[in-house]
């Protein structure tokens, strides 16, 4: 058990140091389990070992057990022989390598026990680095996608920033006010342009309406009838001598006539 308690102590060792180093989390995940596979790597040979130990203990005890089976044999071929002094240090020696076997009998169950339970925990560790590297997966998933929100958190923030949002909206205004000044120089060149031939069809106008009082006052004066419009053209004064003369010539021809 001595094997996974230092097991576990260098992991943990490796993980302070690496959580000290205040890394990148995908990275230290990977040197965790790089150092994890490594642990691994180290305890699978040293099972292997234990394995080994295990085998060779058993094959010490079945050889024990072979030689006090061996000499219990002498001793009989010595009693056949009539020879009991053979036969009673043949037994001797039996009785040292049986108990020699028990021994080693004992030690080799003890051994195998252990090296069973190591074999389960080395079959647990390695279950533990899979799941390990499964949840390295998961964790990289969650960390990318906290970081993916931290890049989206710093583009909201970037986006409600007053001071940008600022200047669009003078922008906006001074695009605005320039519009409305343009459009106002189009009305007060309209306007102007307007005046000027206001003034024109005024003056029009006027003269109209100063021949047309004329025409009116005439029509007062007898000059004109009603209804009749100064169509003639205008005489000069004289010629209006001479109409005069010729129409009083004219009367004065009819006066004696009659």
């Amino acid at each position: 058990m001595g094997i996974f308690q230092r097991l576990a102590t260098v992991i943990k060792a490796n993980i302070n140091a690496l959580i000290g180093r205040a890394e990148d989390p995908e990275k230290v995940l990977d040197q965790l389990l790089v150092e994890m596979r490594g642990q691994l790597a180290k305890t699978k040979q040293e099972v292997a070992a234990a394995i080994a130990d295990e085998k060779k203990l058993q094959a010490q005890v079945e050889k024990e057990k072979k030689a006090a089976e061996d000499w219990e044999r002498r001793a009989m071929l010595a009693v056949q022989e009539g020879r009991d002094d053979l036969a009673k240090q043949a037994l001797l020696r039996h009785n040292e390598h049986l108990q020699a076997a028990q021994q080693l009998h004992e030690t080799w169950v003890r051994h195998k026990a252990d090296v069973e339970t190591l074999k389960v925990s080395l079959r647990e560790l390695n279950d533990k680095i899979e799941d390990a590297k499964r949840k390295k997966n998961l964790l990289v998933a969650r960390q990318r996608r906290v970081e993916a929100q931290g890049r989206i958190q710093e583009t909201m923030s970037a986006m409600s920033d007053k001071s940008a949002f600022e200047s669009f909206r003078r922008m906006e205004e001074k695009i605005e006010d320039m519009e409305r000044q343009a459009i106002a120089a189009t009305e007060l060149a309209g306007e102007l342009e307007g005046d000027q031939l206001r003034q024109q069809f005024e003056a029009l106008e006027f003269h109209g309406t100063a021949d047309n009082q004329l025409l009116e006052l005439k029509r007062k004066m007898g000059l004109l009838a009603a209804g009749e419009s100064e169509d003639r053209p205008q005489l000069t004064d004289g010629e209006s001598e001479e109409v005069s003369e010729a129409e009083l010539v004219e009367d004065d021809d009819l006066s004696k006539e009659g």
